[in-house]
């Protein structure tokens, strides 16, 4: 799995055309599975992955210090579904997606991930819609910008 995780003064969303839902301060949250990512692990890579994204301090303490979660104070967070982070582009011109997850198993674990996040106190909480058409607007804090990539926990890196 692979995420980008973006600390946002705001951020908006509307799927399939429709009406742009807003949030104040927090995190934009980019997820994506692979093809590599299977049953047998997931479960227990979701939940670390989800408290990893609760609890990560890149918001800046009185000090000026990145010491804070977007959960220490209180803000809000989207997630949103983006096969397209698995993206190979080694050879020609357009990427290939083929090490993305099939999109059954990818759903699963999205809102595996979508579901246990939803259970931290956020001020606001917001997803996309899986497979849909969906325009994010955002305004990056900092900026700061984080990916998280599962296989590089296995690794060891």
């Amino acid at each position: 799995m692979r995420l980008v995780i973006q600390r946002v003064k705001s951020a908006g969303i509307s799927i399939n055309k429709g009406e742009v839902r807003h949030m104040g301060a927090g995190l934009v949250v980019l997820f994506a599975a692979s093809d590599t990512d299977t049953g047998d692990y997931s479960g227990h890579l979701i939940q670390k992955l989800a408290e990893k994204t609760a609890k990560i301090r890149i918001f800046s303490d009185a000090e000026g210090k990145m010491n804070l979660s977007a959960l220490d104070l209180g803000l809000s967070v989207m997630v949103v579904s983006q096969f397209t982070l698995f993206a190979d582009t080694k050879k020609g011109n357009r990427p290939s997606f083929s090490a993305a997850a099939e999109p059954v198993f990818a759903e699963k674990i999205y809102n595996e991930y979508v579901d246990i996040l939803r259970g931290y106190s956020w001020k606001e909480f917001l997803t996309g819609e899986f497979g849909a058409m969906m325009t994010v607007e955002l305004t990056n804090d900092g900026p700061v910008t984080i990916i998280i990539d599962t296989k590089e926990w296995e690794r060891g890196s």
